[in-house]
């Protein structure tokens, strides 16, 4: 008997639509079933009965593969193998704070006596001060500018006013900072704090005093701490 004759045969015998009666059939097609369409099992040897259309193909489908011929069975694909794990990425490296250039102001009458250009003991305590604030900072520059006020002759004023920021340079550099860390420059009288007008009609000590603010050492740093 082919398979078209018993696949009409069962469609007649039991009364099934002709789609589901087709699937009932397929689902164990090529061992002998039972009314369930579940393979009959050889009595006492546990092995499925085989009828004459059975083939490899149709046992790698049948509903009982796994049951009968588990070596036919399709295997099951392998389960996708994750993605490795994108190694994370390093942390940018952080480069050290950069300090804003700080300007400090001395004045030169803290620093020096009056038309003089050697430290003071006060000024050398100011100065210490100075060194222990900059302790573990790494300089670009040091600037050390003097300035005179505009009594006496604008090139007399020029050179005073170098003399006293080598003075701090070569005072700073005997408390260990480097030497070409630190530059020192005097611009005499042409960069003022005062207005030409503040002190008029002023004259002797009331006009040494109203200048006191142009009479000054600008100390301004710039470096990483």
């Amino acid at each position: 008997m082919n398979n078209a004759v018993r696949t009409a045969l069962a469609v007649v015998i039991l009364g099934l639509p002709a789609v589901a009666a087709a699937q009932q059939y397929t689902k164990n097609q090529g061992y002998l079933v039972d009314q369930n369409y579940n393979v009959v099992m050889a009595i006492g040897a546990g092995v499925c009965i085989r009828t004459s259309d059975w083939t490899p193909a149709l046992a790698a489908r049948a509903e009982a593969c796994s049951q009968c011929t588990p070596d036919l069975c399709a295997k099951p694909a392998p389960a996708p193998k994750a993605a490795p794990k994108a190694a994370p990425r390093p942390e940018p490296k952080k480069e050290p704070p950069k300090l804003v250039p700080q300007k400090i102001n001395f004045s030169a009458d803290a620093l020096f006596d009056f038309d003089q250009a050697v430290l003071k003991p006060e000024a050398r305590a100011i100065l210490d001060d100075l060194v222990r604030v900059l302790q573990g900072a790494q300089y670009e520059v040091i600037l050390a500018i003097g300035h005179t006020d505009r009594i006496g002759a604008a090139a007399y004023n020029l050179k005073l006013s170098q003399r006293r920021a080598a003075a701090v340079k070569d005072y700073l550099v005997g408390k260990g900072i480097a030497p070409n860390r630190v530059y020192a420059d005097g611009k005499g009288e042409t960069q003022p704090l005062t207005r030409p007008g503040d002190c008029k009609g002023k004259t002797g000590k009331a006009l040494i005093s109203c200048y006191q603010p142009d009479r000054r050492v600008d100390v301004e740093v710039t470096g990483t701490k």
